[in-house]
């Protein structure tokens, strides 16, 4: 069939590990092609879907305590009091030891969130581009779209003035980024799509540096940011300098 070549790259497209050339190629097809657009959508809530069910049970300390103990030998009594000795003696290298460790381990979590995060945006931007319906409210005008997510959203936000700007605004739909609801705004810059995610700061589960947030493993370029307690994030397979005029267009919006 005609699409089987760009089906047998479609699990590199998703995961943007195609060279910027050929995704914006592919980009192209996803759009015009309803079989590849619906098979990209079914793929990104597979894959949406196996990392939600790998969340839902984190065992707590106190449960891997109690198995801990429940497994661990016993000890003969001739023995217990010598292995109290030591165990004390080695008390004040173990606490320094898991001190260095808790700070190796958190930061660890720190990046690994973010990254989790980047690899979300960028699963949200391509979901929708594979959508047939990639809007819930189809407008070029701030004024109509804006007014459409109050009441679905806990927040309210600004829109820029696009005249004398080569960008359009196409239109908007609500999104959630690990449960937090936000809005998903698209613009148009040559053709290319841009999208533009806004989210309430205190609502994600940890506090982000746009400085660490750098999709270097995308095909995407990608700005974040932080303004009256909203987070920001602009993405898409426009140049950086596209993805960095609109960013100045939001961060200027009154």
């Amino acid at each position: 069939m005609v699409c089987e070549s760009w089906k047998s790259k479609l699990d590199i497209y998703l995961d943007g590990e195609l060279g910027e050339p050929e995704t914006r190629t592919f980009d192209a097809h996803v759009r015009g092609c309803p079989l590849c657009s619906a098979d990209a959508l079914t793929r990104v809530q597979m894959k949406r879907a196996i990392q939600a069910a790998g969340k839902r049970f984190t065992p707590s300390a106190d449960f891997r305590r109690r198995i801990e103990q429940s497994i661990a030998p016993k000890a003969p009594r001739s023995f217990r009091l010598r292995w109290m000795v030591l165990a004390a003696a080695a008390m004040i290298l173990v606490v320094g030891a898991l001190t260095s460790t808790y700070m190796a381990t958190q930061s660890g979590r720190d990046v690994a969130y973010r990254d989790h995060i980047v690899s979300e945006i960028a699963d949200l931007h391509v979901e929708t581009l594979a959508s047939s319906s990639p809007v819930d409210v189809i407008s070029t005008d701030r004024h109509t779209v804006k007014p459409w997510f109050q009441g679905k959203i806990p927040f309210a936000f600004n829109l820029p003035e696009l005249q004398n700007s080569e960008f359009s605004l196409l239109g908007g739909r609500m999104t959630y980024l690990d449960q937090t609801p936000g809005a998903h705004l698209i613009y148009d810059v040559r053709k290319h799509h841009i999208s533009v995610f806004v989210f309430q700061e205190r609502s994600l589960p940890a506090k982000l540096d746009e400085k660490s947030l750098s999709p270097n493993r995308l095909s995407f370029s990608m700005e974040t940011w932080s303004q009256g307690g909203l987070r920001y994030f602009v993405i898409g397979d426009a140049s950086a300098g596209d993805i960095d005029r609109l960013s100045k267009l939001f961060k200027a919006a009154p």
